[in-house]
């Protein structure tokens, strides 16, 4: 038997010679099932083949519509006649293996497989193909129907080359068999089980050497046109600059183009031809002056079959600008002390990932992509430095402390009078930052002194130093303790913001208790 080269087909023959072996050894239920499940197997493949010739035929009738001349004519009647003995092999084979059927006792009804009622008898094999002679006519036909098929190849070459495709033939007899003949190597004394998945695969054999005839006579009726087989996704701008706020619109879509095009595809840039490469053109170009540019792209496809050349061109514009470092902060144009300040570092035309970004008088720690944070170390001057892709630059900006809050009773009140009840409700002092600082900020009480005047008093009572911003024990009783007419005086409050060495000095507030 011949290696095919097909891995269908190679693993069909595999599969009847592992079974025939097991055969020579011994006729057990489980080989016979195997045959039998083999021949079901064989079948159902040989419906999907069915359906892929068929497909392989209209197309190779839609070709042959669309370029309409005598060799394509030719080109499809010899694919027509490749079905036609196709059929005729496979119900031939058909008829030979209902008349084993009949002469094995009819079909079991037992079974759901097909198998007839005497599947393991090895004589009715033996009568029918080698007495009566049905396997010399099996052997002849085989020849007949590969004769057939390589006769429809005109050209001696691809004949040769087709040949070896075709898996339908006489396989030649094993050296250690004892047959003479090919009918006794393939039937003498061969179980029915055995003889009819052989059928089976001879009609697979069949419908793989149709593909390989259909195929061929598909690629000379279509297989010198330009077939685009593989796929991009292009994207088009109109053009290469955009001034921040302004849109970038572009046309996006699949491209298919050819991995091997050949002499029928030609691309050229502003007039001047490209080098194809696996059906793809690359353009590049250095620009030596500022401002805007345009390329000018042409393509140019001519088809092999009808000589009718389409060319389609189309142009880019893009701008040409110098590299330039921007440094932002991203909330104020300073930056403070304490707290993150974001940042936004890029260069145009240099991606982030090759900028490498240092500062002096702050601290500088990147998030991600472009973007980084900065903490001011002082008050004074901090500068970022940015290098990479060429270029090198710096930025200046002045760092600040955080902006000195303003000391609230409750975080909500300031000097003046208030009713005894809301004064009894406060339980201390909170530092509390102008809304206008965007930064997420908290300064932090210290500490501050108390004194108080009771009413009717001329006398001021003694000084409690209060550490923190809420109220300790002593200070706490005595505010609670408030009545109409006394008046109570907050000083030295002192604060320490993010940031801050030391407590700052927030002054001092009054309340008269009404």
């Amino acid at each position: 038997m011949s290696i095919p080269k097909e891995p269908r087909q190679l693993m069909i023959n595999l599969m009847y010679l592992v079974l025939t072996a097991l055969l020579a050894l011994n006729v057990s239920a489980e080989i016979i099932n195997a045959f039998f499940a083999l021949k079901k197997g064989i079948t159902a493949s040989n419906a999907i083949v069915d359906g892929s010739n068929t497909q392989v035929m209209k197309q190779i009738d839609k070709q042959a519509d669309a370029y309409k001349n005598p060799i394509n004519e030719g080109f499809r009647g010899s694919s027509t006649q490749t079905q036609v003995i196709s059929k005729e092999f496979s119900a031939y084979i058909e008829d030979v293996n209902t008349k084993l059927i009949e002469a094995a006792g009819g079909r079991d009804e037992h079974y759901t497989d097909g198998r007839p009622k005497r599947y393991k008898d090895k004589d009715v094999t033996t009568h029918l193909f080698i007495t009566e002679k049905k396997g010399e006519e099996v052997e002849a036909k085989i020849n007949e129907a590969r004769e057939k098929l390589l006769s429809l190849i005109k050209d001696p070459k691809d004949r040769d080359e087709i040949a070896g495709k075709i898996a339908l033939k006489v396989d030649s007899i094993a050296q250690d068999s004892k047959a003479k003949t090919w009918s006794e190597y393939k039937f003498k004394q061969m179980p029915v089980a055995a003889v009819m998945p052989f059928f089976s695969k001879l009609q697979a054999d069949m419908k793989t050497s149709e593909t390989a005839v259909l195929n061929y006579f598909f690629n000379k009726i279509g297989g010198t046109d330009i077939k685009f087989d593989n796929f991009k996704v292009a994207i088009a701008p109109k053009k290469g600059y955009v001034i921040k706020g302004e849109k970038f619109e572009a046309d996006v879509y699949l491209a298919a183009y050819s991995s091997n095009p050949g002499s029928g595809v030609s691309i050229s840039v502003n007039g001047s031809g490209l080098g194809v490469k696996d059906g793809v053109a690359h353009y590049e170009s250095t620009s030596s002056e500022l401002g805007k540019k345009t390329v000018k792209a042409s393509a140019s496809i001519k088809n092999p079959l009808t000589g009718e050349v389409k060319t389609v061109t189309g142009d880019f514009e893009y701008e040409v600008g110098e590299r330039s470092v921007a440094v932002s902060a991203d909330k104020m144009n300073v930056f403070y002390m304490g707290v993150e300040n974001p940042v936004t570092v890029s260069a145009a035309g240099i991606s982030s990932n090759e900028l490498k970004v240092s500062a002096t008088g702050c601290d500088i720690r990147r998030v991600n992509g472009p973007n980084y944070v900065v903490t001011g170390q002082r008050p004074g001057e901090a500068v970022i430095s940015v290098s990479g892709g060429g270029l090198s630059d710096t930025k200046k900006f002045r760092v600040l402390r955080i902006p000195t809050p303003v000391a609230k009773l409750g975080g909500r009140l300031l000097a003046g009078s208030i009713n005894a009840g809301e004064f009894k409700a406060q339980e201390g002092m909170i530092a509390v930052l102008d809304e206008t600082f965007v930064f997420d900020a908290k300064c932090q009480i210290q500490g501050f002194k108390m004194t108080k005047k009771a009413k009717g008093s001329i006398d001021i009572g003694a000084e409690l130093v209060n550490a923190g911003g809420r109220y300790n024990a002593q200070i706490g009783g005595i505010t609670a303790g408030a009545k109409a007419g006394d008046v109570y005086y907050f000083d030295d409050v002192k604060a320490l913001c993010p940031g801050d060495a030391t407590g700052r000095n927030l002054g001092g507030l009054f309340f008269n208790i009404k």
